[in-house]
């Protein structure tokens, strides 16, 4: 099969490598959109010692099942695989299983590819009125309405709360449509990019600000800079929430001395529990999450080129879905 293949820090090349075996309890998955994540630009950008060259980047895919009992059918994937045994798992908390393993990571090849395989429990049925570039938002989305529920969980008082989110791309502007759809009616996005900003309002709606001011409920930093942090600790009111899903850079930025005197929590976000992937697909599928037509889409074969456009911030749309029949 052909594959985008990361070889080295800011090199991606097309390769022709093994189909992948789908083992027990396993299927096979004719990949028909995947989506380029953030995770994915740290790891071309060689920033990310988890993802080693070579190696098949993608994570937010969906397809085909080609073969088998469920053969045709349109699915999207959960790409966390957990053991399903450990106190974690058993809580509902998936995503934090000691021996959690995503694929676009070893010893899992990513969905970069014509081909994927994946456990079945890991498959979400998609309907045949839903597109499966839609499907393959699932995926980011998920992450979103992960770190949305925990923050509504986590305020004391969630009347009149007010939002705000830190990063116009997939995930922030994710986070601000999970954020509406489980009840928070305020929500503001910060985007210093003036072309996405502009993006945003003309097809998604959402006017986003260059810079901002006052106090928040809720603040998400879907960035993960020192910067951020720091504009983050600032801008939550006192008892507000701070989550935090960017992983951009490790350390700095928290104004800790503020968050112990005004009792404001923070939360880091990992990915999504099993139930979280459920529920947004089904958000997804039901037109919760608003009609999802904010992404671009671009043949597997010009990936190379999509990641070089990323690269130098060519880019006005929160997510390229990357087609690998296109």
């Amino acid at each position: 099969m052909k594959a985008l293949v990361y070889e080295g820090p800011e090199t991606l090349a097309m390769r022709d490598v093994p189909t992948p075996v789908a083992g027990p309890e396993e299927h096979l998955i004719k990949v028909q959109a995947v989506g380029i994540c953030g995770s994915d630009m740290h790891a071309y950008l060689g920033h990310d010692d988890r993802r080693p060259a070579p190696l098949i980047l993608g994570h937010e895919a969906a397809g085909v099942i080609k073969g088998g009992t469920r053969d045709g059918e349109r699915v999207t994937v959960n790409p966390l695989i957990t053991c399903g045994s450990c106190s974690a798992c058993l809580g509902g908390r998936e995503n934090l299983c000691p021996d959690r393993q995503i694929i676009s990571m070893p010893p899992r090849e990513g969905g970069f590819a014509q081909f994927l395989t994946m456990p079945a429990q890991n498959l979400v049925t998609v309907p045949d009125a839903v597109s499966l570039t839609k499907a393959a938002l699932a995926e980011p989305l998920a992450v979103s309405w992960h770190a949305a529920r925990l923050g509504i969980k986590a305020l004391y008082d969630t009347s009149g709360a007010r939002a705000i989110v830190l990063g116009g791309g997939a995930i922030g502007l994710g986070a601000a449509l999970s954020l509406r759809a489980q009840g928070v009616e305020s929500i503001q996005i910060v985007e210093p990019n003036s072309d996405r900003r502009q993006f945003l309002l003309d097809v998604c709606g959402e006017a986003a600000i260059a810079t901002a001011t006052g106090q928040f409920d809720i603040v998400v930093d879907a960035v993960g800079y020192a910067a951020t942090r720091a504009t983050a600790s600032e801008l939550v009111r006192p008892g507000g929430v701070i989550l935090h899903i960017g992983l951009a850079e490790d350390m700095g930025g928290l104004n800790i001395r503020r968050l112990t005197l005004q009792e404001i929590t923070f939360i880091g976000t990992y990915t999504y529990t099993a139930q979280d992937f459920r529920d947004t697909a089904a958000a997804i599928f039901d037109g919760r999450l608003g009609a999802l037509d904010w992404t671009e889409q671009r043949s597997l074969n010009d990936g190379v080129q999509a990641f070089s456009d990323l690269r130098a911030g060519r880019v006005p749309t929160p997510k390229i879905i990357l087609e690998p029949w296109a």
